[in-house]
């Protein structure tokens, strides 16, 4: 059997990752990662408005970087090897690009527009304009919703491009259609020049822009045009055909094959989400749920199409394929995790560097922080009396999409200390997955165990065993740290021809389970009384909110 590799490239909220991977024995041969040199400075955000966008050139920029480390790392006869580049990123994020496919950030007239660039999936300035999409569809004659939960977010495609239009004239009138960071970066590799041939992730189009078949693509131009009149002028033609992963896109172009010292014989496959490659690269299984934890978290499951379809509401979505092509994809999460406890540390931070210490003994005390505050956490026990918080500190994402919504805590006084409030936000995430796992056996969907992926699980035991203790769950941890990059590049092998279908690719190069943890008997009781008032909390909150226009 000939020796052949992969590349996965994983598009990170803050980085790109990149792994080189043997497809016959999933042995990882070399892997780096590259941080976004303009998103690291905060250029083109600003957090009080939850403006959040990207460059094009940080991807562009630090995708060339890590194949570069990847392949140095290496023997140049291994990169002789390389068979395919398969991609997955954050989304929703799109970008408004013009009739070539450029992005408009690329051309010297937009170049320092945040409008034109891409529109990162945590950006929530269309909260008013998702509010429209539910409320034209509550009156529609065809309910677009009905396959993303009945509830459309701001974090998605229609209401990112309806608010662009209405703030930024001149990016309308210059865009052409807007593509998704999964589609964009296959169609680039590939040479790509007319942007009515980007191939549209089924992915991406299913479950953020509102594609389905039975629609025969996305939603009207009368639907579209009642939420956003200049919608009118998008083409719709553009999303005819959606493609999953497993599908070739073409071969790496002669410019990128030299530009990165690869082969034009390259496959580059159709892109992603990272959440739903990393459930694949974690090794999905019906009845098992995927958390993909990390800044957010996605909660992913898969179920045969010969079954009921369900139509779970108020979760991110349904499509054919969106995971494994020929099983029915379905999507949820959180739209804070981790960024819950960055927050917590920076609050603590702050002090220190507003008396301006060294900074370097900051940097030092905020590498062991986390770690520090969980040792302690995990050695109080639970109780009746402890205070609850709600981690909807970037808004909810399921279930039902609310993006208004904002933190909380509860319950303190005046002996209430650092740790106990860490364990209080690090209980609040875990309850926020709760939620997610009852709202689909209320609906219907049999729920086994869980699967933990990304960054959180690796490094948190305590956060593991407690998420394992609140859905009262057994929780088995992928021996991967890297599943949405080993995602792409089962997806690239399959593409390629190395496997007839992704779930061969799945048990010849998964890399298994390292950590298995069990709930706690002692907590389950406590923590479901912790959990009844975590949810009057919220209640309380949603139905006392005061919002603003």
């Amino acid at each position: 059997m000939p020796t052949n590799y992969t590349i996965g490239l994983d598009f990170g909220t803050d980085s790109v990752r990149s792994l080189l991977v043997d497809v016959n024995t999933g042995e990882i041969l070399a892997k780096a990662h590259c941080y976004y040199p303009r998103w690291s400075e905060a250029k083109y955000v600003d957090e009080s408005k939850h403006q959040y966008r990207q460059h094009p050139l940080d991807y562009i920029e630090s995708m060339k970087s890590v194949i570069s480390k990847t392949l140095n790392e290496i023997d140049s006869q291994y990169g002789n090897a390389v068979i395919g580049i398969g991609v997955d990123t954050t989304g929703s994020t799109p970008c408004p690009v013009d009739s070539n496919g450029t992005p408009l950030s690329l051309k010297s007239d937009f170049e320092h527009n945040p409008n034109a660039m891409f529109h990162l999936w945590k950006d929530h300035t269309a909260i008013n304009e998702a509010n429209k999409i539910n409320e034209v569809n509550s009156n529609f004659k065809i309910d677009y919703l009905k396959y993303v939960g009945g509830v459309y977010s701001a974090e998605w495609y229609w209401a990112k491009i309806a608010h662009t239009n209405k703030v930024d004239k001149k990016v309308r009138n210059a865009a052409y259609t807007w593509v998704e960071h999964c589609d964009w970066i296959p169609f680039l590799l590939t040479g790509g020049s007319d942007a009515n041939h980007i191939m549209r992730s089924r992915c991406a189009a299913g479950h953020k822009a509102l594609w389905h078949k039975t629609f025969k693509g996305v939603p009207s131009i009368e639907f579209l045009s009642s939420i956003d009149i200049d919608l009118s002028n998008f083409n719709p033609s553009c999303f005819n055909k959606t493609y999953t992963s497993d599908v070739v896109v073409g071969k790496l172009s002669e410019k990128w094959a030299t530009q990165l010292g690869l082969s034009n014989n390259v496959i580059v496959s159709v892109g992603s989400f990272d959440a739903h490659m990393g459930a694949v690269g974690g090794q999905i299984e019906p009845n098992y749920i995927s958390k993909i934890i990390g800044t957010s978290t996605c909660d992913i499951m898969v179920a045969p199409m010969n079954k009921k379809e369900y139509m779970v509401k108020g979760i991110c979505g349904q499509v054919d394929g969106s995971v494994i092509p020929g099983m029915l994809g379905l999507e949820a999460g959180q739209s804070a995790f981790g960024d819950v406890y960055a927050w917590y540390k920076k609050l603590l931070l702050w002090p220190l560097k507003y008396t301006k210490n060294n900074s370097q003994e900051i940097d030092k005390l905020s590498e062991g922080l986390i770690s520090e505050l969980s040792k302690t956490a995990s050695l109080i026990e639970p109780t009746l009396h402890d205070p609850v918080s709600i981690d909807w500190l970037n808004g909810r994402r399921t279930p039902d999409a609310n993006q208004s919504l904002k933190g909380a805590l509860y319950g303190l006084h005046l002996g209430t200390d650092a740790p106990q409030i860490f364990k209080s936000l690090v209980e609040a995430t875990c309850f926020g997955s709760k939620r997610i796992n009852e709202r689909f056996v209320s609906q219907g969907v049999n729920i086994e165990g869980v699967i933990a992926l990304g960054g959180v699980a690796q490094k948190s035991d305590y956060v593991m065993q407690t998420l394992a203790d609140i859905l009262n769950c057994p929780i088995k941890v992928s021996k991967s740290d890297q599943t949405c990059a080993l995602g792409a590049a089962m997806f690239s092998a399959t593409a390629s021809g190395a496997f007839d279908n992704v779930e061969q690719a799945m048990k010849r190069m998964g890399a298994g389970f390292e950590k298995l943890f069990y709930p706690n008997p002692k907590r389950i009781v406590i923590y479901e009384q912790l959990y009844k008032k975590y949810n009057l909390l919220g209640k309380f909150i949603e139905s006392n909110m005061v919002t603003y226009d």
